[in-house]
C-alpha cells in the first residue's frame, strides 16, 4: 500500500545540479513555484538536487535549515529478494555485518562513533532494498560520509570468520524472538510459501530459515557484497542542515574513486497466480483463533494499485469500514481489518480477522461470513465521503511527513530507488484523487470478486479441526540444489583498497563547530477553571498538535476494578449523543483528523491532531467527545469483551507476561501498579457502566489537568477557539497513595512457566530511584549508559556481540513522579539462560566494583550533550519537552543545568552512584519459559525459585 510512503511533501521542485567533477548531472528540472503552481495540492516546497557520480553513485540533497541536524539515507537495491534459493535470510544478515568495521573502521565503531557524535542510527531490510541512516548533529555529516564510503568501497578488508560467526547467531536470535517465541509470529512465513510458487523472490521471509544461515559462509558473504553493494545500485540521500557546496565535496571525496560493482538487472514483476484455493493450518501457542486470506493483485505503482488501496479502506479501515461493522461491533471478531501492502514485484490483499472462542464464532463460519460480504459489496453502493476519507488521509499524511527531516529524506530515497525518480508526490497525490467508485468496483470484480486465495488459519497447538476448512496445501520439503553468486569479481580477492584522492581513509573526519541548540520557545497560559496551557507555536508545517493530560489515570482504579481508567478512555472513543462511532469517525477522517482518548499510566490523555485550516472544526468534534458521551450499554459489552479476551491472549506472550510478573515483584499485590494497565479479567468481568460513569464525572474534569499544544497558531488565537473548554467544571480530588511494598532479604528466581517456548525472557529488577532532571536519578542515567544504556555497552558487547546469547541486552534506571526502578534483562537462547544471567551479575558487580573508564566517561559526555541537536525537531519532540516541563515542574534552563553536569561530571563521583545503587544482592530474576527444559540450569542457579500463574487473566 503506497499510502505509507507518501509521507514528504505537496510539492517538490529540483535545483539545477552543476556539473561537478566526475559526476553526471540528472537532466531533468521541473522548477515550480507557489505563485506560478496550477495544481490546488501544493502549498509546501522541497528544494531537492539529484546527481550521479561517474561510478553510479545516484545522489539527492535537500536543504532544510529549521534545525541544526542531518538525516543520511544510503538504500542499496537489493533486499531478500535477490537471494538464492537456500541462501535465504542473507540480504538481512548482510545488513548486520556493514555495522561490524571495514578497513578503517574497527569493529563496533560505527555505532560508536556515530553516537559519539550525538547522532543516532540503524539499517532495515525488506524485500527488495536494504537501507542504512544516521541522523546526527548537522557538524557531524562528514563523519557520516566517510562511514558510509569505508563500508561500501573497503569492507572485505575487515571481514573475518569469527564476526561471520558471531553474526550469524546473532540473526538467529532475533528470528528467534521477533518470529519463532511470538504468538503467530510464523504465519507471514507460511502465507509466502503458500502464495508464491517455488523458487519466487517473495517465497520466503526477510529474516530467511535457520537452516540456510547455518548453511552459508564467509564466503558466500564476500561474493554477496561484492554482486550488490556497489555504487551504481545505492541510492545517497541527504537532508538537512547541509552546505550544498560542501557537501558535494565531500561526496566526491569519500566515494568517487569506489569503483562500479557489476550491472544490475531489474527484476520482473512477479504477480503470483493461484488455481485454487489454498487451506493452510498453522498451530500455535495462543489464545484466539485467526483466520487470515491473501489474494495475489498487483504491484507498486501500477495503475490499479491506487484503486486497490481505496477498496481496502472501505472493506476494512476504521469505524467506517465494512469489516468493523459487520464483524467488530457485531461482536464476531475481537479485531479485524483488510489490508493492501504493496512491493516492488507484487502486491497482497489482506483481510483478517481476530475470534474470541466466547463469541461462538468458528474460522468456519467467519470465512462463509467473510465471502458473504465479499459476494454482496457490489449490492451495497459507499457513499461519496468514502472517497474523501482516503483523499484526506493522503493530504495530512503528506502534511504531516514534513515534520522530519527523515520522512522527507526516507521518501525521497525510496521514490529513486525503486522509479527512478525522488518527484513523486504530487503524481501519487494526483493518482489517489483520481480514483472513482467506477474504480473501485472494477479493481474489486477483476481481482477480488470469485478469485483464488491462500486462507490461513491459526489455531492453538492441537485443536486443528478449528481451522476454516482442511489443509489442502502443504510446503514442500526444501530440497534443492544450492546455487552460487554469479560474478566477474575475484571473492577471494581482499586487498585493501588505498585511496588515490590524495588524503588518508584511516583518519576520522573532524566535526565542524557545534551548531547552536536551544530550546524551543514557549508561551504558558491558564483557563479561568485552572487549566494550565504550555505552547509552541511553530510555521513549520500547516498542522496543530496537543494532548490534554488529566492526572490520575489507573492510579484511580480501586483494585478490584483495576482498568477502569482505561475502560473510561476507551469508552470515549465511542458513539456520542450527537453523533454514531461511525458518523464521527467519518467526520474526522474527512478533515484529516484525529481525537483519541487513553490512559497511560499516571495519566488519562486526550490526542488531536488537526490540520491548521480544519482546526475549528476538529475543535467542534472534541467538544461533543469530551461533553457529550452517550456510555451506551452496547458499546461497553462489546468493548468488555474485547479487553478481556485481549488480556486473554496476552497470557501466550512471552514480553507481556514479563511485564506482569515485573510490575508484581516490585511493587506487590496490594497496589494497583502491580496490575497491567488493562487490569484483569477479574477486575474487568467486576467493572459495570455505571462505574465507568461515576469515574467520568469524578475525575474528567480540569482541576488536574494541562493543555500541552505545538502548532502552526498563535496564542492569543488558541486561547480563543478553546473558550469552550473554560466552562468545563468539576471538583478537585485526590491520588491515592501506596500500600506497603515487598521487601526481599537475597535473590530470588520467579518463574513463569510457557511450555515449548524457544527462547527465555529474562528481567533482574529492583526498586529505584524516581525520575528528577538534576538529581540522583539523572545520575544514576549518566552512570548506567556505559554498562547497558548504549549499543556498546558492557552488557550487550557481552551477551549479543561475544557470547552470542541474545539479540540484545540492557540495564535501565526508569523513574517516575514517585517510584523508579532498576532493570537489567535479555531475550536469551533457551540453553544459554543460566549463563546469560551468570554474565549479567558479573558485569553489573564488575562495574560497580571497578567503576567507569575514562574513555567510557568522555563517550558518555559526547553522547548526551551533542545529542540534543536532534531533540527538538518534530512537534512530538517539542511536546516532549513541554510535557515533562509541566509533569515535574521543571524550571525552563534544566537543560542548561544537566549539561553542566554532564561536562563537570568525573569519574569518582559517578562510581559513588555505581557503588550505591548497583546491588545484585537486591535483584529479583524473573523468567518468562519453558519450565521442564530450564530445570537444570535453575537447579544449578541454586536459588529459590517461585511460579507464578496468570491463568484466568
Amino acid at each position: 500500500m503506497l499510502f505509507r510512503f507518501i509521507l514528504v511533501g505537496l510539492c517538490i521542485f529540483v535545483v539545477s545540479a552543476c556539473q561537478y567533477a566526475n559526476n553526471t548531472t540528472d537532466s531533468a528540472l521541473v522548477a515550480v513555484s507557489k505563485a506560478s503552481s496550477d495544481s490546488v495540492a501544493q502549498p509546501v516546497h522541497i528544494n531537492y538536487e539529484k546527481y550521479k557520480l561517474a561510478n553510479g553513485l545516484t545522489v539527492i540533497l535537500h536543504q532544510d535549515k529549521s534545525d541544526p541536524l542531518v538525516h543520511v539515507d544510503m538504500t542499496y537495491h537489493v533486499g531478500s529478494a535477490r537471494e538464492l534459493p537456500g541462501k535465504t535470510g542473507f540480504a538481512h544478515f548482510f545488513e548486520h555485518m556493514m555495522f561490524q568495521g571495514s578497513e578503517n573502521v574497527a569493529d563496533e565503531q560505527h555505532f560508536k562513533i556515530v553516537t559519539d557524535a550525538g547522532g543516532t542510527l540503524n539499517g532495515t531490510t525488506n524485500r527488495d532494498r536494504t537501507n542504512y541512516f544516521q541522523t546526527v548533529p548537522a557538524n557531524q555529516l562528514e563523519k557520516v560520509l566517510w562511514l558510509e564510503a569505508d563500508r561500501m568501497g573497503f569492507l572485505l578488508p575487515a571481514v573475518t570468520q569469527e564476526k561471520f560467526e558471531i553474526q550469524r547467531e546473532t540473526v538467529k536470535n532475533e528470528r528467534a524472538e521477533r518470529v519463532d517465541n511470538q504468538p503467530y509470529g510464523r504465519r507471514h512465513e507460511k502465507i509466502a510459501e503458500a502464495l508464491y510458487p517455488e523458487g519466487h523472490p517473495y517465497g520466503w521471509l526477510t529474516i530467511g530459515y535457520v537452516e540456510d544461515l547455518d548453511r552459508v559462509n564467509v564466503n558466500d558473504l564476500k561474493a554477496f557484497f561484492q554482486r550488490w553493494y556497489g555504487p551504481n545500485n545505492a541510492v545517497l540521500t541527504i537532508g538537512g542542515d547541509i552546505d550544498i557546496a560542501q557537501t558535494k565535496a565531500w561526496i566526491s571525496r569519500y566515494f568517487s574513486e569506489i569503483p562500479a560493482g557489476p550491472d544490475i538487472p531489474a527484476q520482473a514483476p512477479g504477480i503470483a497466480q493461484l488455481s485454487d484455493n489454498r487451506f493452510v493450518t498453522l498451530e500455535d501457542n495462543i489464545h484466539l483463533p485467526l483466520l487470515q486470506i491473501v489474494l495475489p493483485t498487483v504491484h507498486a505503482r501500477h495503475k490499479d494499485e491506487a484503486a486497490l488501496d481505496v477498496l481496502s479502506n472501505i472493506l476494512g479501515s476504521g469505524k467506517t469500514s465494512l469489516f468493523y461493522e459487520s464483524l467488530v461491533k457485531t461482536g464476531k471478531a475481537v479485531q479485524a481489518g483488510v489490508s493492501h501492502p504493496c512491493s516492488e514485484l507484487a502486491c497482497e490483499f489482506n483481510l483478517m480477522a481476530l475470534i474470541s472462542p466466547e463469541s461462538g464464532e468458528s474460522l468456519a463460519g467467519m470465512y462463509d461470513t467473510i465471502q458473504t460480504m465479499l459476494d454482496t459489496f457490489e449490492s451495497r453502493p459507499f457513499d461519496d465521503d468514502a472517497l474523501l476519507r482516503v483523499k484526506a488521509s493522503i493530504k495530512a499524511s503528506t502534511i504531516y511527513g514534513l515534520q522530519s527531516v527523515s520522512g522527507k529524506v526516507s521518501t525521497m530515497a525510496y521514490n529513486e530507488t525503486f522509479f527512478g525518480n525522488p518527484n513523486l508526490i504530487n503524481e501519487d497525490i494526483a493518482r489517489y484523487n483520481n480514483v472513482t467508485k467506477e474504480d473501485v468496483y472494477r479493481v474489486f470484480r477483476k481481482y477480488i470478486k470469485g478469485q483464488k486465495a491462500v486462507v490461513l488459519s491459526v489455531v492453538p497447538h492441537g485443536q486443528s479441526a478449528l481451522a476454516a476448512a482442511p489443509q489442502t496445501f502443504q510446503s514442500a520439503p526444501r530440497e534443492f540444489a544450492i546455487q552460487q553468486e554469479t560474478t566477474s569479481i575475484d571473492v577471494a580477492r581482499q586487498t585493501s583498497r588505498t585511496s588515490s584522492a590524495g588524503f588518508d581513509r584511516s583518519v576520522v573526519p573532524e566535526a565542524g563547530p557545534a551548531p547552536s541548540v536551544t530550546v524551543p520557545e514557549y508561551w504558558r497560559d491558564r483557563l479561568d477553571n485552572g487549566m494550565q496551557i504550555i505552547g509552541v507555536t511553530s510555521d513549520e508545517t500547516p498542522t496543530v498538535s496537543f494532548t490534554l493530560d488529566m492526572e490520575g489515570g489507573m492510579l484511580l482504579d480501586p483494585m478490584e476494578k483495576a482498568g477502569l481508567s482505561q475502560m473510561t478512555a476507551m469508552m470515549m472513543n465511542e458513539t456520542t449523543q450527537g453523533y454514531s462511532n461511525e458518523a464521527m469517525s467519518n467526520e474526522l477522517a474527512k478533515l484529516g483528523s484525529s481525537i483519541s482518548f487513553t490512559s497511560n499510566g499516571r495519566y488519562t490523555q486526550v490526542f488531536v491532531s488537526s490540520l491548521t485550516e480544519n482546526l475549528d472544526a476538529t475543535l467542534a468534534l472534541l467538544k461533543e467527545k469530551l461533553f457529550r458521551p452517550a456510555f451506551l450499554e452496547s458499546d461497553f459489552d462489546r468493548l468488555k469483551k474485547q479487553v478481556i479476551d485481549g488480556i486473554n491472549s496476552q497470557a501466550k506472550n512471552p514480553s507481556a507476561l514479563a511485564e506482569r510478573a515485573t510490575s508484581l515483584v516490585l511493587w506487590g499485590k496490594q497496589n494497583r501498579i502491580s496490575l497491567s494497565q488493562t487490569g484483569t479479567a477479574e477486575t474487568i468481568q467486576n467493572i459495570t457502566l455505571d462505574d465507568v460513569k461515576r469515574f467520568y464525572a469524578n475525575y474528567y474534569v480540569p482541576a488536574k489537568s494541562t493543555l500541552v499544544m505545538v502548532g502552526d497558531i498563535s496564542q492569543a488565537a488558541l486561547i480563543d477557539r478553546l473558550a469552550f473548554l473554560s466552562d468545563w467544571q468539576g471538583s478537585d480530588y485526590t491520588i491515592p497513595g501506596y500500600a506497603s511494598f515487598p521487601e526481599y532479604q537475597s535473590n530470588q528466581i520467579y518463574l513463569v512457566d510457557v511450555p515449548g517456548a524457544t527462547q527465555s525472557t529474562v528481567r533482574m529488577v529492583s526498586r529505584s530511584l524516581p525520575y528528577d532532571a538534576t538529581g540522583d536519578y539523572f545520575h544514576a542515567q549518566l552512570m548506567n549508559f556505559p554498562l547497558g544504556d548504549d549499543f556498546n555497552s558492557r552488557i550487550n558487547q557481552n551477551l549479543r556481540e561475544d557470547k552470542g546469547y541474545t539479540y540484545g541486552a540492557y540495564s535501565s534506571f526508569n523513574g517516575g513522579k514517585s517510584l523508579g526502578w532498576f532493570e537489567a534483562g535479555a531475550e536469551l537462547k533457551q540453553q544459554y539462560t543460566e549463563a546469560g544471567i551468570v554474565e549479567l551479575m558479573k558485569e553489573i558487580n564488575q562495574y560497580k566494583q571497578q567503576g567507569i573508564t575514562e574513555a567510557e566517561l568522555a563517550f558518555m559526555q559526547n553522547a548526551f550533550t551533542l545529542s540534543e541537536a536532534l531533540e527538538y525537531e518534530t512537534p512530538m519532540d517539542k511536546a516532549a519537552f513541554l510535557r515533562r516541563l509541566v509533569a515535574y515542574d521543571l524550571p525552563s534552563d534544566y537543560k542548561q543545568t544537566q549539561k553542566s553536569i554532564i561536562r563537570g561530571i568525573a569519574k569518582p563521583e559517578l562510581d559513588k552512584v555505581a557503588s550505591r545503587l548497583l546491588n545484585t544482592q537486591d535483584l529479583q530474576i524473573i523468567i518468562v519459559g519453558d519450565k521442564q527444559a530450564l530445570q537444570p540450569q535453575l537447579e544449578a542457579l541454586a536459588m529459590p525459585v517461585h511460579d507464578i500463574s496468570f491463568a484466568g487473566g
